[in-house]
């Protein structure tokens, strides 16, 4: 987050989707309701070295490490969040003093923290105490997200579960330092994938079992091709034959081997030039790539008969997708508002490091760094 962008965020003051506080060692507990209001919503960001009255506090820099693993480790404390919410960070540097952004991404399910669930309502978390009003969060969220969808005839045998381990190598290696990953605490791969939110419990009826998001992420092409007839993202490479294509790959595989088959056709079909920023050498494919391929598999509409595109041509590449957009409008950082289209699947992209929090697409696609560099491309 550029600084400009942050003194907007504190000249518009608290709402729906942001909230401020004042912190010195550690969280209080109303953060943590938080966390949870914004799970149940649409999420949000929290901004912890700020006060109510939008002045710039600061937290102490010493106590940042300690500070992050503190609410990760609450996040995911059964006894305090059920489900489980994963948090991402960003570190911001506002005039000699540190503020750290807490960024919550929506659940798929209605969360509670401590037993209970809370709503944000404008700039306040409020209590549900009413049942309906509880159940109104499940069945909001189950008509929007279809990677809930449980399918109780699934089977183990029926995903690639070989996959689980390569899932936690990349979630380990993504991390920064000589860390463990939260994964690599739960041992048992079925008891991981319901922490992850793929093996769940459908409360309109009543059957649990392996969801939409585990086939896709996990699924065996004949499994896939059963749940989802019409899924497949079309690769082409056109740039001698217009009419035509030169190069085309079906891509009808689960989301982890779509990406990496999806990655090796951008990078085979697109000349990447040496680039330098800070006098090092960075990939400019490989970010347009990853921001493009990794956006087209996690906000998708699987279910929809319309197949994905990613389609490169002598002097652009471009996708199109099927997905059950929010609004209709080109879309620019000054009036993004991320909404996760599979909340899901995008936090275990995240995790492994195929993306990054929700709504940096846009941003790293509109830097000055990337318009600056963007002719290297063609």
């Amino acid at each position: 987050m550029e600084l400009s962008e942050f003194e907007k965020v504190l000249a518009k003051g608290e709402n729906s989707q942001v909230e401020f506080k004042k912190c010195s060692n550690q969280v209080a507990q109303d953060f943590f309701e938080t966390v949870c209001s914004f799970s149940n919503k649409f999420g949000g960001d929290i901004y912890l070295g700020v006060d109510d009255n939008k002045s710039v506090v600061g937290i102490n820099r010493e106590q940042l490490k300690s500070l992050k693993q503190n609410i990760v480790s609450c996040c995911n404390n059964d006894s305090l969040f059920m489900p489980h919410v994963s948090v991402d960070f960003e570190d911001i540097e506002y005039y000699g003093k540190t503020v750290l952004r807490v960024i919550v991404p929506t659940g798929s399910i209605a969360c509670s923290y401590k037993k209970k669930f809370y709503d944000r309502q404008y700039d306040s978390d409020v209590v549900l105490l009413d049942p309906t009003a509880i159940a109104l969060i499940n069945i909001t969220k189950q008509k929007i997200y279809t990677e809930q969808r449980v399918y109780p005839f699934v089977k183990p045998e029926h995903l690639h579960m070989e996959y689980v381990q390569h899932l936690r190598n990349l979630a380990k290696n993504n991390l920064k330092g000589d860390r463990n990953h939260p994964w690599d605490n739960i041992s048992d791969d079925l008891a991981l994938l319901k922490s992850l939110q793929l093996y769940t419990f459908d409360y309109t009826t009543g059957v649990q079992g392996f969801n939409l998001a585990a086939i896709m992420l996990l699924g065996k092409r004949d499994v896939i091709a059963n749940v989802v007839p019409a899924y497949v993202t079309d690769a082409i490479f056109t740039k001698f034959d217009i009419d035509r294509y030169d190069d085309r790959d079906v891509v009808n595989v689960n989301l982890i081997d779509s990406y990496e088959r999806l990655m090796q056709f951008g990078l085979k079909h697109t000349n990447d030039k040496f680039c330098l920023e800070n006098n090092i050498r960075i990939s400019l494919n490989k970010i347009l790539l990853r921001e493009m391929i990794a956006n087209t598999l996690i906000h998708r509409e699987f279910t929809s008969p319309l197949r994905a595109r990613f389609i490169i041509e002598s002097d652009k590449m471009f996708v199109e997708n099927a997905c059950c957009a929010r609004a209709h409008v080109f879309i620019t950082p000054e009036n993004n508002t991320p909404i996760a289209k599979n909340p899901i699947i995008a936090e275990i992209f995240r995790n492994i490091g195929y993306a990054e929090h929700l709504g940096s697409g846009v941003r790293n696609l509109s830097t000055n760094r990337m318009r600056k560099h963007c002719h290297l491309w063609r």
